[in-house]
């Protein structure tokens, strides 16, 4: 196959960003036909179709394949601008994806020197937000070039590092444990006590209450709150029982905001980062640390700060 367009590339990888060419056009600062003729020249070459036009648009198996290599493609012109001095032609964006307890813990403060030096350099990075059991779906897709996941095996074509472990803990708040569970929680009360929970894909709270009651596969009142922030907020109301990070309401529980239940009782999640092997990792060593390595590094500093 002859060397690919990579300005048709980069439209493959506005296309999937943004889901419709209008956007992407208007990302790349060109026209909507200017969109669709590289994307079916790209197309052409590969003799594969590449993009379902549907709405929102989506990619085919083999769009998925390109998609990963025009990632890591940006990735390298970012670090050849780095190593030339240059700022990034388009504000080029490196993206991660990153569970929502982690990115309301521990990442952000991880990342600050990278994005800091981002703002000078002229790249962006670029947080996805999902379950930590599905971050790994969005590497394997090509979405992106690196992720915080629970999943241990790396990818064919990636490298995985241990972060470290998170302890959940089961929390409420002190009028609550007074009105509703004065006994605590036991195998009477459970039926009648909500928990918090971020969405359908989250079975935390579910794993903390087989371990404290010694039920296998509980059915729980749940009540959706899709925000790591907003579960803390919900169970300092007294909507009900929140299973959260350790780390996040340790102030509150030291306060006496939050009551901890069952505090013997905690779901320990081990994190791992992987990140695509980059192209270029079999020429000789760039004169600096590659971009995607040096957000490797960051968080794994930052999670040996935070985490077990």
């Amino acid at each position: 196959m002859k060397d690919l367009d990579s300005s048709a590339l980069d439209c493959l990888a506005a296309l999937a960003d943004e889901r419709s060419f209008e956007r992407a056009a208007q990302r790349l600062a060109i026209t909507q036909s200017a969109v669709s003729q590289r994307l079916r020249s790209l197309e052409a070459q590969v003799g594969q179709l590449l993009v379902v036009r549907s709405r929102p648009l989506r990619l085919t198996e083999p769009g998925k394949v390109l998609l990963r290599y025009a990632r890591q493609l940006q990735a390298l012109r970012t670090d050849m601008a780095r190593e030339l001095g240059s700022r990034t032609a388009g504000n080029e964006r490196i993206g991660i994806a990153v569970n929502a307890d982690s990115l309301a813990t521990w990442v952000l403060p991880a990342l600050d020197g990278v994005v800091q030096a981002g703002l000078k350099e002229g790249f962006g990075l670029e947080l996805v937000v999902d379950d930590q059991d599905f971050t790994h779906d969005w590497l394997r897709q090509g979405e992106v070039l690196g992720c915080v996941s629970t999943v241990r095996q790396a990818l064919r074509g990636c490298v995985v590092q241990a972060l470290g472990v998170m302890p959940y803990v089961a929390v409420v708040s002190q009028a609550y444990l007074q009105a509703r569970l004065p006994a605590g929680l036991n195998e009477s009360s459970f039926a009648n006590t909500p928990f918090l929970v971020y969405n359908r894909k989250d079975d935390t709270p579910a794993l903390w209450v087989s371990k404290a009651l010694g039920l296998r596969s509980p059915r729980l009142q749940e009540r959706y709150v899709p925000s790591s922030e907003g579960i803390v907020r919900a169970a300092l109301m007294g909507w009900g029982v929140g299973v959260v990070p350790e780390l996040q309401v340790r102030g509150l529980v030291s306060r006496g905001e939050l009551i901890q239940l069952r505090p013997e009782v905690g779901v320990d999640v081990a994190l791992y980062w992987h990140q695509w092997k980059l192209l270029s990792e079999s020429s000789a060593a760039p004169a600096r640390v590659a971009l995607l390595d040096l957000i490797g590094q960051a968080l794994a500093a930052g999670a040996k700060k935070a985490l077990i």
